[in-house]
């Protein structure tokens, strides 16, 4: 993907990490008795499946998009995961949604080209 796709599907990466953050939060709030009941979880993931619809019907995806957007709602959903059993270690260790999270991360920012070097964005830029 090149800087202008990253740009035009910047939303729809920020709204599918927003949704598996929410969507694993709705989860937790429903079936874990460690963490206190409340309905904006569960609005805010309807919100954010909505708005993510509505982005994808108004314009096409790039190719490559659907898998990096997959990746970043796996990236929110075990983030909050590992947020979780990090404030309460009743729950368990929070060191493999931890290590999920952060290699599903680095494979999106590789995935970008934001680890790329200067000169390979130079060569790229000439070719």
């Amino acid at each position: 993907m090149n800087k202008d796709q990253i740009k035009a599907e910047r939303k729809t990466l920020v709204l599918s990490l927003l949704a598996g953050l929410c969507g694993n939060a709705t989860l937790a709030v429903l079936t874990s008795s460690a963490v206190s009941f409340s309905v904006f979880p569960v609005i805010a993931f309807a919100l954010a499946v909505y708005c993510l619809y509505q982005e994808y019907l108004s314009k096409p995806m790039a190719e490559g998009t659907p898998a990096i957007a997959f990746a970043c709602f796996l990236v929110g959903a075990f983030g909050y995961s590992a947020f979780l059993r990090a404030q309460t270690p009743e729950m368990g260790s929070n060191f493999l949604p931890l290590m999920i999270a952060l290699g599903l991360l680095f494979w999106v920012a590789y995935k970008l080209g934001i680890m790329k070097t200067k000169a390979e964005v130079q060569a790229e830029a000439e070719a």
